[in-house]
């Protein structure tokens, strides 16, 4: 009989109260992104999640338009409201569209549009908990406001500061994909979390120049999202996916080195990409997308897995890894 996995540690986000488990559940996957997913395996994904110990589950009104919140909220229906955190964001209304659909593979009539202005906050804040079915949701992150600071900071981050002073939101924060934008949003207003994608990764270190530091200088915890920079670390063969897009023949070949020196130490690429982001002091979690069960279990073995420290020297010798990169003990 397998050895059970230690239950997962739980960090709380900034100065706040509110807490995340060390994995948390990426839900946009449970939306169809690029192919449809069966309701029913969407709800059991969640399932597979909650049995493994996750307690924070990430979705946002963009993921098939409302269509991730809708499950993740049905999903968790039945469970104890005050024993999970959700996450979700703000910066985008949904708008009717009935053209192409671009990224997800369900379209239900409706697009999600830029909006972040004061008034739209409230709005989108009103509609998650209507598609989520909860009367309140813990963290509400900006949404990829790169081209938009200015008016994110007016309205959305204005908005959020005063549904946190209410207590309708425990933690405000940031969820974007840039180094630099984010890092002058978190230079230039309070935030307790910045959800941060494909950028603290095996294969995109750039965090750590400048974003990562000022996070921890002013107190604001990291959930690092994106870990496998959308398949390329789970399984680098030719048609793999870096960030949504597919991925160049050199980003293809650094994943296979990496892959191969996993491999002398009997560790899956899986497992280091996993546990490389959550050994840096300003992650407070990691976030993993999945859409079947089989992904979120293989997920939470790969964060357990054992790995010998020589593996993370053989990466740094290699140049593979930045010298300066915390790597797990």
């Amino acid at each position: 009989m397998a050895a059970a996995r230690p239950p997962l540690p739980t960090r709380t986000l900034g100065d706040t109260a509110v807490p995340v488990t060390a994995v948390g559940l990426g839900c946009a996957p449970l939306a169809g992104l690029y192919t449809p997913v069966d309701p029913a395996v969407a709800a059991a994904t969640v399932d597979a999640a909650w049995n493994g110990g996750v307690r924070h589950f990430d979705t946002a009104p963009q993921y098939g338009a409302g269509l991730s919140e809708q499950r993740l909220g049905g999903a968790l229906a039945e469970r104890p409201r005050e024993a999970f955190t959700l996450s979700t964001k703000m910066g985008r209304v949904l708008v009717d569209h009935e053209g192409p659909w671009d990224i997800w593979g369900e379209p239900n009539g409706k697009a999600a549009a830029f909006d972040f202005s004061y008034r739209a906050a409230f709005d989108a804040h009103l509609g998650s908990l209507e598609r989520l079915g909860t009367d309140r949701v813990e963290v509400g992150l900006i949404h990829d406001a790169d081209d938009h600071r200015a008016e994110a900071l007016a309205g959305t981050h204005r908005a959020l500061t005063e549904l946190k002073a209410a207590g309708r939101i425990g933690a405000i924060g940031i969820g974007m994909n840039s180094t630099e934008a984010a890092a002058d949003l978190v230079s230039r207003a309070h935030f307790d979390v910045a959800l941060i994608a494909g950028r603290y990764t095996l294969l995109d270190q750039s965090a750590l120049e400048r974003l990562y530091p000022l996070c921890l200088s002013r107190g604001v915890s990291v959930i690092a999202a994106g870990v496998f920079n959308s398949g390329i670390l789970a399984d680098p063969r030719p048609g793999a996916r870096f960030n949504y897009a597919a991925a160049d023949q050199r980003l293809l070949a650094r994943a296979q080195a990496m892959a191969a020196i996993c491999d002398r130490h009997d560790v899956p690429l899986r497992a280091a990409a996993l546990q490389f982001p959550a050994a840096h002091p300003a992650v407070a979690s990691i976030l993993v997308g999945a859409r079947t069960p089989a992904e979120v279990e293989d997920a939470l073995a790969m964060y357990a897995h054992p790995i010998p420290g020589a593996l993370w020297h053989d990466l740094k010798r290699a140049g593979l890894l930045a010298e300066e990169a915390p790597v797990p003990s």
